[in-house]
Formats: C-alpha cells, sequence, structure tokens
C-alpha cells in the first residue's frame, strides 16, 4: 500500500503554491500590482488588467519541446498549472521584494532551478531575473528542467504514475518527491492538487497545440 510521503527533493523544484507538502522551493505568485495589500497576508492586490493564456506561446512550446525531447503536451500544461498566476514582471519584481523565494516568469521557476538547469546549456549566460520579461526564456528553462527531470526517472516504476504525470510532480515537488512517487509513494495535498490540475489542464494543453 503507498504511503503519503513528502521528502526534501536533491535538486529544486519550479511550479506549484506555498506549503509544506515536499519542495521548500515552491511558492505562489498572488496578484497583479503591487501598489495595494491585502489584508493579512501583505500581498498586493490582485487587478489583473487581461486575460493570460498560454495559446499564445503555442510556436515556442513545440519547438522547445522538441529540442529538449519531451512531450509539448506535457510543456503546454504546465504552463496552463502556472497560468493562475498573475505573470506583469512589474508585479513579480514587487512581490519577489515581499518574498525573496518566489518564483519568476510564465513557468514558475526559482532561481536555484533556474541555475542549475542552465549549466552548460545555450542560455547559460541567461539570468534568472530576466525570466518575467523573457517568455521565450521561461519556456526554454522549463523544456530542459524537464527533460533532466526524465534522465533521472527510472524506466521501471511501481507507482501508479504516467511519466509524463511523474515528470510534472517533478516539476512541482523536486527530483527527489518524483523518484519516491515512482517507487509507490502518495503525493501530499500540494502535490495532488498539482497533479488534478495538470489532468484538467491535459486536454487543454491539446487543442492550444493544435489550435495555434
Amino acid at each position: 500500500m503507498p504511503v503519503v510521503l513528502a521528502v526534501a527533493g536533491w535538486a529544486s523544484a519550479c511550479g506549484g503554491g506555498d506549503s509544506g507538502d515536499a519542495s521548500p522551493h515552491r511558492s505562489a505568485t498572488p496578484g497583479a500590482t503591487a501598489s495595494k495589500r491585502s489584508g493579512a497576508t501583505g500581498r498586493p492586490a490582485a487587478t489583473p488588467t487581461s486575460a493570460y493564456d498560454p495559446v499564445r506561446f503555442a510556436a515556442q512550446v513545440r519547438k522547445h519541446a522538441r529540442t529538449a525531447k519531451i512531450s509539448p503536451q506535457l510543456l503546454m500544461a504546465i504552463l496552463y498549472n502556472e497560468s493562475d498566476k498573475p505573470h506583469d514582471p512589474a508585479f513579480e519584481r514587487a512581490w519577489q521584494k515581499i518574498k525573496p523565494d518566489a518564483a519568476f516568469g510564465i513557468a514558475d521557476m526559482h532561481r536555484a532551478a533556474f541555475d542549475e538547469v542552465k549549466r552548460g546549456r545555450s542560455f547559460a549566460d541567461r539570468r534568472w531575473d530576466e525570466l518575467p520579461d523573457d517568455p521565450d526564456l521561461a519556456i526554454t528553462a522549463a523544456a530542459w528542467y524537464l527533460h533532466d527531470l526524465a534522465v533521472r526517472l527510472p524506466a521501471r516504476r511501481s507507482g501508479h504514475y504516467t511519466r509524463n504525470e511523474l515528470l510534472a510532480l517533478g516539476y512541482n515537488a523536486g527530483p527527489g518527491n518524483m523518484l519516491a512517487f515512482a517507487r509507490g509513494a502518495r503525493p501530499g495535498s500540494v502535490a495532488q492538487s498539482y497533479l488534478d490540475r495538470l489532468r484538467q489542464n491535459w486536454p487543454v494543453a491539446e487543442r492550444a497545440l493544435h489550435s495555434a
């Protein structure tokens, strides 16, 4: 019988919400302007100026997924998972001043994860703080992060998750947790919520890739 497990990953995680569920590197990115604060959280209030749909990045997703040899539908679904957070560059930087471990860019990537994944790659000279202004860089980094997770994923697995589901869980909770889930451990509440959203966004991602 699988056990609920949340171990500290031996590398950084990327997307997800605030929780003690798995990785210490995850954080939420609320709101859309830094001029207001909301209640006890001290967060900038959410005043989004326009709807955000990752479909606009379908071409980049197809390109970078192909280069990194990962599923474009997985990469697009992850962008949809992260699309509930405003991705206004000015807001992201304002929020990062309040919460220094916050993530940047449309793929919701943390500094440690970005600095790890860029080593030896064509974007090695780029900086994490460029992510809010450069969606293509964010997609590139996310694609290669998923590639690196796939390399670490064992060929033989005892869990109940598909390869792409495990990669998404690794993106959210870190590679250490991903390997635990591959061995049959059950995700905690935050990772499970991320997986549930991925499954909901899976057909949405497929339509986005074929419509743009």
